[in-house]
């Protein structure tokens, strides 16, 4: 899942990008609405993190504006006004949900988490090729019966592979939705994953290579 962090102070957005980061999320931060405008435009989100008060004024009108325009993607509201009016305001602009400054960032991982399920909500609760099933609402793993130990880009990787089972999933489709901005598109980070995927999904091998294309799931 690929969220998209708007914040202006900079030692607060590399926190929280670390720890979104570590929950397994891909993270692209933007300290005001110009830059957030731009990378909106270009890629696809899962979730917006968006702090309320930004140097180009209070986030909740360009908020309500694209809300206006037909934008659904979820937004969690960051912000130190923590009135009850303030919440009120923020979720009639749009907001799917708003969290007080400040906060464990425990919990906003679990708060980002339940907000990008619904970006997936078009999927079934599990997921499945062969003897391997995924069950999102867990986010557990199991090929046989048997309970896999993934990383959070194992788990991403298999997901999209899953989604698409039976169809090729390219490199760069895969860096674009479970890598963020940091991922260098050269580098051999997408084939590190399959490897340790192959090897923990164990035999027969489910992920199969097609040269100059990408990867395919699916029984040999």
């Amino acid at each position: 899942m690929r969220v998209l962090l708007v914040e202006d102070d900079d030692d607060l957005r590399a926190v929280l990008a670390a720890g979104l980061r570590e929950a397994g999320f891909a993270v692209d931060g933007a300290d005001d609405w110009p830059e957030a405008d731009v990378m909106l435009h270009v890629t696809a989100y899962d979730c917006v993190v968006l702090d309320r008060m930004l140097p180009s004024g209070d986030s909740l009108a360009r908020l309500e504006s694209r809300r206006r325009a037909g934008w659904s993607v979820p937004v969690l509201c960051l912000t130190a006004l923590d009135g009850l009016d303030d919440r009120v305001r923020g979720l009639e602009s749009g907001a799917d949900d708003y969290l007080a400054k400040p906060f464990a960032m425990r919990e906003l991982v679990l708060r980002v988490r339940s907000l990008t399920r619904r970006a997936a909500e078009r999927l079934p609760a599990f997921l499945s090729c062969a003897d391997v099933v995924m069950d999102l609402a867990r986010r557990e793993v199991r090929r046989g019966g048997v309970l896999l130990s993934l990383s959070p880009k194992e788990y991403a990787v298999l997901q999209q592979l899953l989604v698409h089972r039976d169809s090729v999933v390219t490199r760069t489709a895969l860096l674009e939705h479970c890598w963020d901005e940091m991922a260098d598109p050269v580098s051999n980070v997408v084939d590190a994953v399959i490897a340790g995927l192959r090897r923990k999904l164990g035999t027969p091998s489910l992920v199969h290579t097609v040269r100059g294309q990408g990867f395919l799931l699916g029984a040999a």
